[in-house]
């Protein structure tokens, strides 16, 4: 007999583990969403937002400091929240780059219960270099993406619109692009939107069986 499972919350995630390799990554099971952003885009503000918990994901005013693929629990079993390395400002060597990178592809390609790509972009610089090479690499992967347009209050909220349905035009043709989301961490917009897309991505194909291996995981 199935179990009906419980709503998520996502006020309820919970650090679960810091993984520098897709070797030392979780058991590979049940389903989780990644976030993914150039440093300084607002990735960690806008995971802090969506879980209402303001020191889940590590800020910092300096930019790529997140160097590890971090994981988080959620109250259902088997889902969990993922935020990949930043790019773009990170000081550190180009060998080291190349190895997030390398990591990062395998990660994105290999990840079987990864179900959907949240892409963070600075509203006021959107479709950067990375930002076209994580689009490509969903492509490849056939991942589902959902692209938050962060800090949209930097805008007038006409010129945010418009942005808006310009990211929209330029990718009328990425296949796997489920959503396009005005966010802004500061004014808490766009928060419901973004946890909808979650929710459908989450619950699809995860079973309250999965990942049981998580739970004792998390627990001290």
């Amino acid at each position: 007999m199935s179990e009906q499972q419980p709503k998520i919350s996502y006020n309820s995630a919970r650090f679960l583990l810091s993984a520098p390799t897709i070797m030392q990554c979780p058991t590979d099971s049940g389903s989780e969403v990644a976030f993914a952003g150039r440093s300084n885009a607002g990735k960690s503000s806008a995971i802090n937002t969506i879980t209402n918990n303001s020191k889940l994901a590590r800020t910092s005013k300096t930019p790529g400091r997140t160097q590890l693929i971090n994981f988080f629990t959620l109250n259902v079993p088997g889902c969990r929240l993922v935020d990949l390395p930043g790019y773009g400002y990170a000081k550190v060597s180009k060998e080291v780059k190349t190895e997030w990178q390398e990591h990062m592809d395998e990660y994105l390609h290999a990840r079987q219960s990864l179900k959907g790509l949240v892409l963070v972009m600075d509203i006021r610089k959107p479709l950067s270099d990375f930002d076209t090479m994580m689009l490509e690499w969903a492509e490849a992967s056939k991942l589902p993406i959902s692209i938050l347009l962060t800090k949209a209050d930097k805008l007038r909220p006409g010129a945010a619109k418009n942005m808006l349905a310009k990211i929209k035009s330029d990718l009328k043709d990425v296949e796997y692009l489920a959503s396009v989301v005005l966010f802004s961490s500061l004014k808490k917009s766009g928060v419901e939107n973004a946890r909808t897309q979650l929710d459908n991505w989450l619950m699809e194909g995860n079973s309250v069986a999965d990942a049981q291996s998580d739970n004792a995981t998390e627990e001290p």
